[in-house]
C-alpha cells in the first residue's frame, strides 16, 4: 500500500482500516531501513499514527507542519513522496535524517536542535495573519523539548498574542534519556489522571437522561467546564499561558487523533493538543530499550543486536570512566548533563555518585550557569555536552563563566564531523566560538589516553577549560594513569626539517600518516601534536616554523577562526609570515557540511594522509604554486 502513497492527498483516499494497515507497513519499512542505514528509530516508530493523522486532517504543504528537533520526520518523508529514497537515509547525497527545505516543499522549516518549533510556528502564523492568508500552522514538539526554556518563551508569547496556532505535544515521557523536572511530573499527572474527563462524560450522560430539563443542564455544565477542570485536573499550566488544552489523548488511536485534530482546526486562537505515545511502538527491542534505539547504528532487525561489535571503548565511555576515577579523589567533583546521561557516557558515574550528577533536561543555558553557581561556591563542575549543543549556551559561557574566571570544565563530546546526523549536529565551530573568550583554556586529545590526561589537567586549572573530543571510537591507545600535562605545551611526535605538520585532535593520526608518505619521497616532516588551541605553545610552534620554513596546520574544524587561524595570528605577530615562512591551513571550508560518512568528507576536504601530503609537496615546490586546496589556504606567499 505504501507504494501508492506519493502525497498526503493519497492518504486521504484511504479508509481508517487501510490507514491502520499502512501504519504497520510503515513500521516494518522503518525497522528494515534503519537496520541498514542507522538513524533515529524509536522516536519514528512512536509517531506513525500521529503523522498519518496530521497529513489526513491538514493540507501540507499549504498548511505548515514543523517537527521539533526533526529526527522523528521519517514517516513524514515517507508520505510526502520520498519513500523510494528512504534507503539513502543519512547517506552522502541521500535523504537527510532531519527536515530539509531543499528536499521537499513539505519541509517548511529545518530543525535539528530542540525547543525551536513553537517560535518558528508562531513566526509563520504571524506572517500568515499579516499577509491575509488562512492556512494552518502546526508545531509538533516532544515533552523532552518542552523542558527547553525557548519553548516556554514561545508559549508565553503565543498565548499573549492569541493568534491561531496549533501545538501538538508528543508526550512519550522521554527525550533521549528519561525526562526530568517539574514539567515531566506535571505531564505524568495529566497522563495518569483521567478523572476530569471521566467525570465530565458521566455527568453529561446522566443529565441528558433527565426529562425536559436534562439537555439544558448539560449545556450549562459545558459552559462551566473550565471551573470543573480546575478542580479535577492536576494543573492547568497550558491554559494559564493562554492555550486551549485538549487531551491527553491516545497517540496510537487513529480515529481519535483525526477527530481531535479536526476539532483543533475549528477552534480559534492557540490550541495545545496533548498526545500520549510510546517510543519504539511496534518493535519490542525498541519499546524495551527506547534510549538505545533513539539513535542507533546498523543492527540485526530480527534481534535488535548491533552488527558492529568493537572492543575498543568510545571516547564517551573513556570520559565516563575517567570521571568515575576522578570523583574518587576529587570530592567536590560533580557532573552536569542536559538530558544526555547515557549519550555522554555518565551512566556509571550516575550509578556510583547519584548525588553528584545533575541532569537539567534539555536546558544548556541553565546547565552552564548552574555550573557557574556551583563553581563560585567551591564545587568543581564538569559540564558534559555535545559540542554542537554548547552553542546554545554561548552567552552563559562568556558572561557567567569566563568573565568571572570560574573553574568550570566543558567536556565537549562529538566534536568534529558526526556522519549521518549532518549539518545541525557537526561539532565544527567550537574552537572559533571559544578561543576568543577571556580566561578559557582549550584542549583536544589525539587518543583515549590523551583525553584522560586532559581531564585530569583540567581539574587542576584555576579557570574555565574546554576539552573537545570526537564521536565514536578512538585508535585504541592503552589507558594509563590519570597524569596531568603541562598547560599550553605541545608535543613533538616526529622530528623533521623540511615541513612542519602541526595537528590537533583526531588529525594528529592523519598527520603521522602523511609524514610516512612524505618520508618515502625523501621529505622529513616534523609532526607536532599541538594539544592546546589556547594557549598555544608559542615557543614550540615558532621554533619549528623557523627550522622548516613551511607549516601546515590540520584540524577537524572549520578553517575560519579555528586552530589554523590561531597559528596564523601567532606567526604573523612574530613576523614569520612576512619573513618567508609559508603556512597552509587545512580543515573544513566555509560551507554547510551535510550528512555523510566522515571518511567521505576527509577525502573531499583533503584531510586524509594523502591530501595532507599533497599540500606538503606543493609547499616544497619552489616554483611557488599557491598550495590552496578545497579545505585550506596558504599564507605567507
Amino acid at each position: 500500500m505504501l507504494e501508492t502513497i506519493n502525497s498526503p492527498e493519497d492518504l486521504k483516499k484511504l479508509s481508517l482500516d487501510q490507514v491502520r494497515d499502512l501504519a504497520g507497513q510503515i513500521r516494518d519499512l522503518l525497522i528494515r531501513t534503519v537496520a541498514v542505514t542507522g538513524g533515529h528509530l524509536a522516536s519514528n516508530l512512536g509517531v506513525v499514527e500521529l503523522t498519518l493523522a496530521l497529513h489526513r486532517v491538514f493540507d501540507s504543504p499549504r498548511d505548515k507542519i514543523i517537527f521539533d528537533v526533526g529526527h522523528q520526520c521519517y514517516v513524514h518523508k515517507l508520505v510526502t513522496g520520498r519513500s523510494g529514497a528512504l534507503g539513502t537515509l543519512r547517506q552522502y547525497g541521500g535523504l537527510s535524517g532531519f527536515p530539509k527545505r531543499a528536499e521537499s516543499q513539505h519541509d517548511c522549516f529545518e530543525t535539528g536542535h530542540s525547543s525551536t518549533s513553537i517560535s518558528a510556528a508562531l513566526g509563520m502564523a504571524l506572517a500568515r495573519d499579516g499577509n491575509g492568508d488562512d492556512y494552518e500552522v502546526i508545531a509538533v514538539i516532544g515533552d523532552g523539548s518542552m523542558t527547553g526554556g525557548m519553548a516556554f518563551e514561545a508559549l508565553n508569547h503565543a498565548g499573549h498574542l492569541g493568534t491561531k496556532l496549533i501545538v501538538v505535544l508528543n508526550d512519550n515521557s522521554m527525550s533521549i534519556s528519561k525526562n526530568v523536572g517539574g514539567l515531566a511530573r506535571h505531564l505524568g499527572k495529566l497522563r495518569t489522571s483521567p478523572t476530569y474527563h471521566r467525570f465530565k462524560g458521566d455527568v453529561e450522560a446522566a443529565l441528558l437522561r433527565v426529562p425536559r430539563i436534562g439537555p439544558g443542564l448539560a449545556r450549562w455544565t459545558r459552559r462551566i467546564k473550565d471551573s470543573v477542570k480546575h478542580v479535577f485536573v492536576p494543573g492547568t499550566l497550558f491554559e494559564a499561558l493562554g492555550f486551549t488544552y485538549l487531551g491527553p489523548i491516545d497517540g496510537h488511536d487513529q480515529a481519535l487523533l483525526e477527530q481531535v485534530f479536526a476539532w483543533a482546526r475549528r477552534l480559534g486562537g492557540p490550541v495545545l493538543v496533548h498526545v500520549a505515545t510510546r517510543k519504539g511502538r511496534g518493535y519490542q527491542p525498541a519499546e524495551e530499550n527506547p534510549d538505545v534505539f533513539h539513535g542507533i547504528s546498523p543492527f540485526d532487525p530480527e534481534t535488535g543486536t548491533p552488527l558492529i561489535s568493537e572492543q575498543t571503548p568510545t571516547y564517551s565511555e573513556v570520559f565516563g570512566q575517567a570521571m568515575v576515577e576522578l570523583a574518587a579523589t576529587h570530592r567536590h567533583l560533580v557532573a552536569i548533563t542536559a538530558a544526555m546521561t547515557d549519550g555522554t557516557g555518565l551512566l556509571e558515574f550516575a550509578r556510583r555518585y547519584p548525588d553528584r550528577l545533575y541532569d537539567v533536561g534539555i536546558a544548556e543555558q541553565h546547565a552552564v550557569t548552574l555550573a557557574a553557581g556551583l563553581a563560585s561556591a567551591g564545587i568543581r563542575p564538569v559540564v558534559a555536552v555535545y559540542a554542537t549543543f554548547l552553542q546554545r549556551g554561548y552567552d552563559q559561557v562568556l558572561h557567567d563563566v569566563c568573565l568571572q574566571n570560574l573553574p568550570v570544565v566543558f567536556a565537549l563530546d562529538r566534536a568534529g564531523l558526526v556522519g549521518g546526523d549532518g549539518a545541525t549536529h557537526h561539532g565544527l565551530y567550537d574552537f572559533a566560538y571559544l578561543r576568543h573568550l577571556p580566561n578559557i583554556t582549550i584542549m583536544a586529545p589525539r587518543d583515549e589516553q590523551s583525553l584522560r590526561q586532559m581531564l585530569a589537567t583540567a581539574l587542576g586549572l584555576a579557570g574555565p577549560v574546554a576539552v573537545r573530543y570526537p564521536r565514536g571510537r578512538g585508535p585504541g591507545a592503552p589507558l594509563g594513569p590519570l597524569e596531568t600535562i603541562e598547560p599550553g605545551t605541545g608535543e613533538v611526535l616526529r622530528p623533521g626539517r623540511h615541513v612542519s605538520l602541526i595537528a590537533i585532535g583526531t588529525m594528529v593520526a592523519h598527520a603521522l600518516g602523511a609524514a610516512d608518505l612524505l618520508r618515502a619521497r625523501g621529505i622529513q616532516a616534523e609532526v607536532i601534536d599541538a594539544r592546546f588551541v589556547k594557549p598555544l605553545d608559542a615557543r614550540l610552534i615558532t621554533t619549528s616554523a623557523r627550522r622548516t620554513g613551511r607549516v601546515i596546520t590540520i584540524e577537524e574544524h572549520v578553517v575560519p577562526g579555528g586552530f589554523g587561524s590561531a597559528v596564523a595570528e601567532l606567526l604573523s605577530d612574530r613576523g614569520l609570515l612576512s619573513s618567508g615562512v609559508r603556512l597552509a591551513r587545512l580543515g573544513i571550508p566555509d560551507e554547510v557540511v551535510e550528512h555523510g560518512s566522515n571518511q567521505s568528507y576527509f577525502e573531499r576536504f583533503g584531510l586524509t594522509p594523502e591530501g595532507i601530503a599533497r599540500v606538503a609537496w606543493d609547499l616544497m615546490d619552489r616554483g611557488g604554486t599557491s598550495g590552496e586546496t578545497a579545505a585550506g589556504q596558504v599564507l605567507g606567499e
